[in-house]
This record gives C-alpha cells, structure tokens and sequence, in this order.
C-alpha cells in the first residue's frame, strides 16, 4: 500500500480535546490521494484480482474515485454506476482520477438503485463486481486504518468512533481492534442501517433513505460486515440529525480549515452524545472523507442554522392598511435580521400572506420576538420544522 500513498496523519486536535476534556485525535483520511478512505478498499480487492482486466462498481462517490485511481494506477477499466443524485464534484474527480480508464453511468434517484444496475450490468457483460463495502478483500483493505492508528500512536486509544455506511470500514477497524478498544459507531438518522439490523437480528431493507449524508446514506447494511458487527451492543449505535451534522461541518471549516463532507463530519459530531463516557480517555474520530462540493455550503449553512434555532420561517398574516409593515418592522429586535421576504397582496380580502425568514444570534431570540408578536396581536405559522411546507414554501 505505501507504494501507492502515504499514511493518514493522525492529529491531536486542541480544540475537540478541550471541549471534552479528553485526548481527541483525528485521522485525516480526508487528506488520502482521492480525499477519503475508500481507495485503501479498492487497492486491497484489485492487487488481488490482477488477473482481471475489467471492475465494475457502484458507488456514491468516494468507492468510485478509489476505484478509478487504482484502475489507472493498475492498468485496469473500469466501468463505474453512481446515483444520479451524486453531488458533480464527485462525479467530476471520478473522472479526473481514472481517466481514459474508467466510463461512468449515472443511474437511479438511491444508492440501491445504482448498485442493483452495476451488478446486473455486470451480469451481462461481464468483469469483476467490486462491492463497496460488501466484500471480504474490501473490508481487509480498510482495516488497514486500525493498523496506522495503533502504529501513530504508539498504543491503542481508549474509543474510535467510526462512521457507518454500509458496513465495510467500521466493520474491518473493529475486527481488528476487537476487544482491545471500544468501538463506537455512528450513522445518519436517514440511513441507520446498522441499528435497524441489530433490530432484527438480520440486515434489513430501509423503507426510505435520506441522500443527504450520501457518503453513508446506505439502505441495507453488508452481510459480511453484519456478520462481523452484529454483536454490537445497540447503545453503542449513535444515531445522528444530518442538520446536526451540519454545524460541525461548519466549525471545521471555519475554525479549525478543515473541509468535510457530511459522512466525514458524523463520527466528531457524534462525540456529543458519549461525553460522559470519554471525559479522560484517548478518543480517535475517523474523518472518513473530504469530498465536499461548495455549492451545497448555502444548504449546510441553511440547515445548520435552523438546528441551532438561529433562523426560522414564519407564515405571517399581515393586515393590508397603510402602516402595517412597518408595525411589523418595529417588533424585530435589535439582533434580528430578515432573510427572506415575500408578500402575496391579494384583492378583496383584510389580510395578505407572508412567508418570512429571520435569522439572529441567539436562540432565545426568538422567543422574545413570538411574544412581542402575540402582544401586537400578529396571526402567524412557525413553519421552520414543517417538512412537508419547507419541502414547498421554503
């Protein structure tokens, strides 16, 4: 493998470790040759398949930018199946990696869409399907980050927290760690595939899956990766908001320079949950990938924003006389700014519709600004957690 990249580093961050009050390290697989963990994987099942010519592969993003590096690395094509929901940075390094190596098919709105198109493409025409994460070389390929972590070191930490997707990574650091570390294991709360598996006993289809952590938005976790975590205690499963995610994704950007995708974010943000349990302990947060597109940085401001109660929407039913408006105006406080503003004045009737978006600095805010509004006697909607009218309105 160090013929083909360097390790990871391993980084004590100061800021984490003073939230804590534990010693908290990153490993940056991030900062890997295609900016997540996934080409480690790839290298493993591909140097053992060298008799093959062709690999076939579906994939959200970082699975088929490892594959496309190794493919050009190796000598290989590569034919390679992404969701059509793939956010185009990806699909534009994907490309850039594997060049005249690799042809992509953008097909289907989930990630188990495109998988079932890889493999019965592959069924047709056939070549060697590599799983992302539902493959034993795979697996064995990305346990390989335990092997660095205990190696940096000097020792083994007290917890790793890894992210979850389908299983493949958190599946190989664990087996190799086994009884030596506690793992723990976070996954988005639209995709907690893990945690409805140890549910049933069994992998489990998702009736729904949320795309936007797509690095882990996985419907059904691997068999051969259950096998090897379905003894997991459940407790040890944390299940995170992708909004939640959100605001750590900007911390890191905007404090520390770190540039993460909503999957590699998962396992710090998760440290809030186990504080308790880590407060003095050696703790190893896998970053698990960096493939971020800053045209959706408006939408993870947005959504981090509205988690920590900073912006809200209101429908606002405005009296339609002279003066209105500015009756409304002079009830913002002094930390209040207007986001969005739209006002839909319709003939005949007393009262005009307004869909309104305020952001402050502090949460509490709010509050006194709802009151403020009963007092004046204003009719109106918080619809800030509405799904269904944010999916429309907002």
């Amino acid at each position: 493998m160090r013929d083909v990249f360097p390790p990871t580093p391993l980084q004590r961050n100061a800021l984490l470790s003073e939230r804590f009050n534990a010693e908290i390290y990153l490993k940056r697989e991030d900062l890997s040759p295609v900016r997540s963990y996934k080409i480690r994987g790839a290298f493993n099942a591909m140097r053992k398949q060298m008799g093959q010519e062709l690999f076939v592969c579906a994939s959200a993003g970082n699975h088929a930018q490892g594959v496309a590096y190794m493919c050009r690395e190796l000598g290989k094509r590569g034919v390679i199946f992404m969701p059509v929901t793939t956010p185009q940075q990806k699909i534009q390094k994907t490309r850039m990696f594997g060049g005249e190596s690799v042809e992509i098919h953008l097909i289907g709105d989930y990630f188990d869409d495109t998988l079932a198109a890889a493999k019965s493409w592959c069924d047709r025409e056939g070549g060697h399907f590599l799983s992302p994460f539902d493959d034993a070389d795979v697996i064995e390929g990305q346990s390989s980050i335990a092997v660095e972590i205990e190696q940096q070191l000097g020792r083994t930490p007290d917890h790793v927290m890894l992210p979850v997707g389908g299983g493949g990574m958190s599946s190989g650091v664990a087996r190799w760690f086994e009884d030596r570390v506690h793992c723990l294991f976070a996954e988005p709360a639209g995709g907690a595939c893990l945690r409805a598996a140890l549910a049933a006993g069994a992998p489990v289809s998702l009736d729904h899956v949320d795309t936007f952590v797509d690095g882990a938005a996985v419907g059904r976790i691997g068999a051969q990766p259950f096998d090897v975590l379905k003894q997991v205690p459940v407790s040890d499963v944390l299940t995170i908001e992708e909004d939640r995610i959100c605001t750590t994704m900007l911390e890191m950007l905007n404090v520390e320079g770190i540039v993460l995708e909503p999957a590699g974010a998962l396992a710090v943000e998760a440290l809030k949950d186990v504080r308790s349990w880590i407060r003095g302990k050696t703790v190893v947060c896998l970053t698990s990938g960096g493939n971020f597109d800053f045209e959706r940085l408006p939408e993870v401001k947005e959504r981090a924003q509205r988690y920590m109660g900073l912006k809200k929407y209101f429908l606002l039913r405005l009296p339609q006389r002279p003066g209105a408006l500015k009756e409304f105006l002079g009830i913002l406080g002094p930390e209040d700014d207007i986001a969005r503003f739209e006002y839909m004045k319709k003939s005949a009737r007393n009262f005009g519709s307004v869909l309104i978006g305020i952001e402050t600095k502090r949460s509490e805010n709010f509050v006194d600004l709802c009151a403020r509004l009963d007092n004046a006697g204003f009719a109106y909607t918080d619809i800030t957690n509405d799904e269904t009218l944010s999916q429309f309105v907002i």
